[in-house]
């Protein structure tokens, strides 16, 4: 399986960005596709995951109504829409693939095995 997460950069605050991540190598059709963040000294922390058969989606408290996760089924690619961005929202950001299951499992870290490189999204003045 490989993951290639792409669209970090830097932003201003308010601003927005689109993450991207590609995935190969499996079929996604029982998967769950996850974003998670981290921030220089801190852990890994989860953001928001699809679960790829029915688009229930779940979202971290903390982005709940600026992020947006979505997948497009032929390109075999998930989406993170981020609008209205926060200094507190720079991190590296991670998606990952894992099993699917329950809505209130998919921000579990233990669902996920494959993990993509990381992109940097940082939000400045």
């Amino acid at each position: 399986v490989q993951l290639q997460a792409s669209g970090g950069g830097l932003v201003q605050p308010g601003g927005s960005l689109r993450l991207s991540c590609a995935a190969s190598g499996v079929s996604f059709s029982s998967s769950s596709m996850g974003w998670f963040r981290q921030a220089p000294g801190k852990e890994r922390d989860f953001v928001a995951a699809i679960r790829w058969g029915d688009a229930t989606t779940r979202y971290s408290d903390d982005v709940k109504g600026r992020f947006t996760i979505s997948r497009d089924k032929a390109k075999n690619t998930v989406y993170q829409q981020m609008i209205s961005l926060k200094p507190e929202d720079t991190a590296v950001y991670y998606c990952a693939r894992g099993r699917s299951v329950a809505w209130y499992a998919l921000s579990r870290n233990d669902v996920y095995d494959d993990w993509g490189q990381g992109t940097q999204v940082t939000v400045s003045s």
